[in-house]
């Protein structure tokens, strides 16, 4: 059985919450991830100053993944749903029936770049009225909703990634990771 892959795209004011949560939880599931820079390999600074290091510069990452993870932060997310690039690894990803993950303001980037209109999705309140113009609004900390994976935001985060976790390597990897993180029930 072959290593599931995520590349997450990390954008200049990107929620560093969601960021980080997301690499951390399906590293602990064994999914190869790579963070990748939409500007480049150097330091990203993130929406609380945070400043993290992606593994590789977007334009340079090659191969396929089983999902493509856009984290929110209304900065960043404003950056990939700008940004051409962005646009086109999602509808690839889409195209080739892949995964597409985004949480937070993220989603503005799926309506950005036309992509899964009228697909069910959450996100923060703040970009509801973009969402719910594009997509059918659900009040829920994940919605899932074929290839679409999409949540609320920083406290939904752990929530989030375990369903990418569920989704990827099955619902028992998903409970083993869960399980030493302690998280209430």
């Amino acid at each position: 059985m072959k290593t599931p892959r995520a590349l997450v795209i990390l954008a200049e004011g990107a929620e560093e919450m969601e960021t980080v949560t997301v690499v951390d939880v399906l590293r602990r599931a064994e999914i190869e991830v790579v963070l990748a820079g939409l500007d480049g390999p150097g330091p990203v600074r993130c929406s609380r100053g945070v400043r993290l290091v992606p593994d590789a510069e977007l334009s340079a990452v090659t191969g396929d993944f089983d999902v493509v993870v856009l984290p929110g932060g209304k900065g960043g997310a404003e950056r990939l749903a700008g940004a051409a690039a962005v646009g086109e690894r999602l509808r690839a990803q889409a195209q080739a029936g892949g995964a597409v993950a985004a949480i937070c303001a993220a989603p503005i980037a799926l309506a950005a770049h036309g992509l899964f209109q009228g697909k069910s999705m959450a996100c923060h309140p703040s970009v509801n009225d973009v969402v719910s113009a594009h997509g059918a609004l659900v009040a829920s900390p994940v919605v899932e909703d074929g290839q679409l994976v999409t949540s609320q935001g920083p406290g939904t985060a752990l929530a989030f990634a375990l369903a990418l976790v569920a989704r990827l390597s099955g619902e028992d990897v998903a409970a083993r990771v869960r399980a030493p993180m302690m998280l209430p029930s």
